[in-house]
């Protein structure tokens, strides 16, 4: 019985097997399924293209599956590995995250790059003022500003966005979100617009040709839920993807169209535009930012979302009504 049991296997301990996991795999890994080629992700991690390839077969063989596989004159991932490009790209940046020295509490010697995702309008009312403050409190950051993901896919958890400026509707446990101000919607027309000759009454509004800013090229929102409850339909003339571009194709055409007041009239006066009340009862609009966890210890980005919160509220107070 003594002997039997001297022979029985000994199962490896926790950390033997932690010993075992190469993390530069992973971080191998990323590049591949970022990349999607083996040369690219090679220039990515400055390695020669054989090395690349020797690891590839690396991870072929520590998840048994081929990860990337040749279609024509490109490669494309398996079903496996689109399944696990998340995970991978969290897990790294939570690994990333963990070694990171932690970021000066002094903004004067901060040497990074933040990353945000703001609806135009935010960028248009409180982009000028949030880079000139930076610009005197910390020269060594840069802010990086990316437009709103037309899928609506949340990148805060899973990506690499740093702060998200705007109306957050999700509803997600772990992301932290802080109002802002708030706003209301208002019309917008060129100068000389045939509606605005006399009062902007619920039929003439209803009857204008209308054009509507939505990254995702929706035909309908709020206000036409509030015309239909008082029995009146618009007609939608087009869309497009950005406030900016809505508000040059208004000051070129008898399309009529929509900006937040605080946000949004800066804007619209800049090209000469014509701001003027709906008659109707529209929601506010509630500005907040939102981040994840991660980053509430963060020191650098406590700077980032001080001066975010300070410039908002100064460039655009809350609306009275709202």
């Amino acid at each position: 019985m003594r002997k039997e049991a001297a022979e029985r296997p000994v199962p490896a301990s926790p950390t033997d097997q932690l010993a075992r996991i190469d993390l530069n795999l992973l971080v191998a890994l990323d590049a591949l399924l970022a990349e999607e080629s083996v040369t690219a992700a090679a220039e990515r991690l400055c390695l020669s293209g054989p090395a690349m390839s020797r690891t590839l077969g690396r991870i072929r063989r520590a998840l048994g599956d081929p990860v990337l596989v040749r279609a024509g004159r490109q490669m494309v991932p398996t079903p496996r590995a689109l399944a696990m490009r998340a995970d991978v790209r969290r897990v790294l940046a939570d690994a990333r995250s963990l070694f990171a020295p932690a970021a000066p509490a002094d903004p004067a010697v901060l040497e990074r790059a933040f990353t945000l995702s703001a609806h135009d309008s935010a960028v248009l009312a409180f982009g000028a003022a949030l880079l000139g403050r930076a610009a005197r409190e910390a020269p060594g950051v840069t802010l990086r500003f990316l437009a709103e993901d037309a899928a609506g896919v949340p990148s805060l958890r899973d990506g690499p966005l740093d702060l998200e400026i705007g109306v957050i509707d999700r509803n997600e446990p772990e992301i932290r979100v802080e109002p802002l101000t708030t706003d209301r919607m208002v019309g917008v027309a060129r100068p000389g617009h045939p509606l605005l000759d006399g009062p902007v009454t619920l039929r003439r509004y209803a009857a204008a040709s209308h054009l509507l800013d939505s990254r995702r090229g929706r035909l309908s929102g709020p206000v036409d839920e509030a015309l239909a409850a008082h029995g009146l339909r618009r007609r939608v003339a087009g869309t497009v993807p950005t406030l900016a571009s809505a508000l040059f194709v208004v000051a070129g055409s008898d399309a009529v169209g929509l900006v937040p007041e605080r946000v949004g009239r800066p804007a619209a006066d800049a090209l000469g535009l014509v701001t003027f009340d709906i008659p109707l009862d529209l929601p506010p609009l509630a500005v907040s930012m939102a981040w994840h966890p991660r980053h509430e210890a963060d020191t650098g980005h406590r700077w980032l979302r001080d001066i975010v919160r300070d410039t908002v509220r100064a460039v655009a107070p809350a609306h009275p009504e709202s």
